[in-house]
């Protein structure tokens, strides 16, 4: 009987940490399903860079309430298949795993080979790596690890079905189906499932590796469906966000293109004030002159009634003098007619 999906609930539930790069979030419903089905004392996983998968194990093992004891390992400085990054990565995970799991999960800065020392042999019962991808880096990394394996441990190997950029855990995995148990996800670069340690038999995640053709197929197409869900719930998300920011814009560009318009006619009345004043000052201008030259006008006409008045009188006056001045000379010739 293949693996009883409904037996572990988990794998429908939600989580609370998807973020870029995506490349594993595909996987995290079996993440959840294997927690819930395996409930492993003790997790460790090699290569955890913004935390998608990391953090999908420790919801996994909160929401259940599991003892178990979880050990992210990471320089958090990125190789050639993760990208180079800085340190903002490494603080921005560590803010949110603190505050979540700080509990039962501890953040180990180091290389992989720096980290054994820390890892009594035979106590690992999940040990998820996902660092370098070449195929020399994987298969070293499994082979160190394999002591510090239990008997009813199992390996996890992402991108067990990447082509791209040299990845060689696809080959490395090739090679483990002729050694242990292995069961494949095709679906989001592939993910490898590996039963390593000799108890495994005895789990009820066993099922898993015994899967024949056709249940292989339901198992692969149910998870992967899960999957689906998450990154296109992710895409609506970021959507939405997408569309609430150009909103945003839209309406800041509208308030500023009415603060503009309300500015200009505010400006348009101002001038159109001025304008105003200044045709009203004119007028009163053209008023007063028009007045003074009225004014002026009264006055030339004035002095030309008061020149007409003293030519007047100058011409009496003349007239008065030449009667006076030629008295004697009339009265004189009188006298000779006489």
């Amino acid at each position: 009987m293949m693996l009883r999906f409904l037996h572990y609930p988990l794998a429908f539930a939600q989580p609370r940490r998807v973020v870029d790069p995506l490349s594993w979030a595909e996987h995290i419903p079996f993440a959840f399903a294997v927690i819930q089905c395996h409930q492993p004392s003790l997790l460790v996983e090699l290569g955890t860079h913004t935390g998608v998968s990391y953090s999908a194990f420790c919801q996994a093992v909160d929401s259940l309430l599991l003892p178990t004891k979880c050990y992210a390992v990471d320089t958090w400085e990125g190789d050639e298949h993760a990208g180079l990054y800085g340190e903002e990565v490494f603080q921005e995970f560590s803010e949110y795993h603190d505050q979540h799991y700080k509990s039962f999960s501890n953040l180990v800065r180091m290389k992989f080979d720096e980290a054994l020392s820390y890892f009594t042999d035979g106590t690992i019962d999940l040990l998820h790596i996902d660092g370098c991808h070449y195929y020399e880096s994987v298969k070293h990394d499994f082979e160190t690890w394999l002591p510090k394996i239990s008997e009813r441990g199992i390996v996890l190997l992402h991108d067990t079905f990447a082509k791209e950029k040299r990845f060689g855990a696809g080959l490395f995995f090739e090679e483990l189906r002729s050694h242990y148990p292995v069961f494949e996800f095709t679906h989001s670069y592939g993910l490898g499932v590996v039963a390593v340690g000799g108890k495994v038999s005895e789990e009820p995640l066993w099922e898993l590796f015994q899967a024949g053709q056709e249940e292989t197929v339901v198992i692969r197409r149910f998870f992967s469906i899960l999957g689906s869900r998450i990154t296109l719930e992710n895409e609506l998300i970021k959507t939405q966000g997408q569309l609430a920011e150009r909103e945003a814009q839209i309406l800041e560009l509208q308030q500023h293109l009415e603060n503009g318009l309300i500015k200009t006619q505010g400006q348009l009345a101002e001038r159109e004030a001025q304008i105003l004043e200044l045709q009203q000052h004119l007028e009163n201008e053209l008023i007063k002159t028009q007045s003074q030259l009225a004014e002026r006008e009264a006055q030339i006409l004035e002095l030309q009634n008061q020149k007409l008045e003293i030519q007047k009188h100058l011409q009496a006056l003349e007239n008065t003098f030449s009667w006076r001045l030629t008295k004697r000379l009339r009265w004189l010739r009188h006298a000779l007619r006489r």
